[in-house]
């Protein structure tokens, strides 16, 4: 299965929170000063940078896709320098301007590349502020394939349950990157993403790397997320989910410039999955080397999908997880059909129990992806491949059989089933397409009467003479 960051020109990233202004100012430092110990600064230039929720956006458009930012600025030169720097890189922007109050800015003072001074100036925002930002949530969430709430605590995000309750009213994934509200207030989210800090406050002091799995699955079940991506910095990113296993990521083995935003990266890139309907593992993978990436440059920045996706290509799947299942399940699947169909995509189903794969499971599998723009595979477990065909078999467990089905470009979802035929899920699925491989008549599709009766479509490939799991069973034991 290729995870690589496709052109996602179509997907629709609705991104709130906290809007902010970071401001570099460059110079020379050659001296101390006479009057106190510190260096004189030699002022050159300045610079401008989407920071907070900004930053978000701008990392969600430089992965390719398209984004809605929701926040609030004041009518003052960093409000409009912000509206400027969002409209010249093609963000749609829906800001509240707040008469009388200053939007945050962060002014670095920074010379031969590091930073000397950080200076932040802003106030909290008028209590009717959060109540605007929601209200224009409302008139954008319909058009949006994900939300990322991005919570600085500035005052734009005062009651994030509401923003919440409103993408949950329209299937909208969230994911949400807190600050230090309860972790409950999110409740209902996709993916939870705080930081080192953010979670140790929410959760207190963990001494070892068991206490922090079991504090990160108890968090998970208390706040009613799916997920809680935790960023480590140097640590790397860790996932918990309420039921299953961890999943730890190391962080991505590049020179660290500057961390400044990384957590914003990461947020962008987990939206983008997350619109993509792809497994959390993968999300979360994903959004990890995105992080390391932006760790590459210097100050606030954004990645590219191409700079990902070499990347990826550079560090391998060495990190893949081992003790987490590499499959779907059921309910994962079904919201990723979900989101497709909302996409407009059409849905490609075919099960089996791919024992061996061999030229003829490649052949039809490949034939299959180009019968729709999904194709879903559905694997008997090893205790139905038992039942179906005899002991002895399966040759290969389900972990490796799924493995492998995944690393076939043609397959998008690998989803394993433990009844003798896939019946059950194709109710739940209703795929657009049927497909089975190999010597059967349509009639013979298990499930054919089923999808056909709904007005889907049923094909039967081309079978591949002499080329069989059964057949290379009995080949190897005749050699033996």
């Amino acid at each position: 299965m290729n995870y690589a960051l496709p052109a996602v020109a179509d997907v629709h990233v609705l991104v709130v929170g906290d809007v902010m202004l970071d401001r570099y100012i460059h110079g020379r430092t050659e001296r101390l000063s006479q009057e106190a110990p510190v260096p004189v600064v030699q002022i050159e230039g300045s610079e401008d940078r989407l920071g907070g929720a900004a930053n978000v956006a701008l990392n969600v458009v430089s992965l390719g896709g398209r984004c809605t930012l929701v926040g609030a600025v004041g009518d003052d030169p960093s409000g409009r320098a912000i509206a400027e720097l969002l409209a010249g890189a093609g963000i749609e922007a829906d800001l509240v301007v707040v008469p009388g109050w200053r939007t945050t800015l962060k002014e670095r003072v920074v010379s031969r590349q590091k930073q000397l001074l950080r200076m932040d100036f802003e106030l909290p925002s008028p209590p009717e502020v959060a109540l605007q930002v929601a209200s224009r949530v409302a008139h954008h969430i319909g058009a949006a394939d994900t939300l990322v709430i991005e919570d600085y605590d500035k005052g734009a995000l005062a009651t994030p349950r509401q923003i919440i309750d409103l993408a949950k009213a329209h299937d909208v994934p969230v994911i949400a990157d807190p600050k230090f509200k309860p972790f409950a207030e999110y409740r209902g989210v996709h993916i939870l993403k705080p930081n080192r800090r953010e979670f140790h406050k929410a959760v207190g002091h963990w001494p070892d790397e068991q206490e922090l799995r079991e504090a990160g699955r108890a968090m998970v079940r208390q706040c009613g997320a799916d997920a809680i991506a935790l960023t480590r910095g140097a640590d790397g990113l860790t996932l918990f989910k309420a039921h299953g296993e961890t999943l730890h990521l190391t962080a991505a083995s590049v020179e660290v410039y500057d961390s400044t935003g990384a957590g914003d990266t990461v947020a962008a890139t987990l939206g983008i999955c997350t619109a993509l309907a792809w497994p959390l593992a993968e999300s979360v993978r994903t959004a990890n080397v995105a992080g390391g990436v932006v760790c590459a440059k210097w100050g606030t920045a954004a990645v590219s999908g191409d700079e990902v996706n070499r990347a990826i290509h550079a560090h391998g799947r060495s990190d893949r997880e081992r003790d987490a299942p590499a499959a779907l399940p059921r309910r994962t699947l079904a919201e990723a059909v979900a989101s497709a169909r909302r996409q407009g995509e059409s849905i490609v189903f075919t099960n089996g129990c791919f024992d061996i794969l061999h030229a003829g499971h490649v052949g039809y599998l490949k034939e299959a992806s180009q019968l729709g723009d999904r194709l879903i595979v559905a694997v008997n477990d090893d205790d139905s491949v038992r039942r179906v065909k005899g002991g002895g078999r399966p040759v290969n467990r389900l972990e490796r059989r799924v493995r492998v089905l995944e690393g076939l470009t043609a397959v998008d979802w690998v989803v394993p089933f433990s009844e003798d035929t896939p019946e059950a899920l194709l109710a739940e699925i209703r795929p657009d397409v049927l497909v089975k491989g190999g010597d059967y008549t349509i009639e013979e599709v298990v499930g054919a009467d089923f999808v056909r009766g709904y007005g889907g479509d049923v094909r039967v490939l081309n079978f591949v003479d002499d080329c069989s799991t059964s057949s290379i069973v009995e080949h190897l034991k005749s050699a033996s």
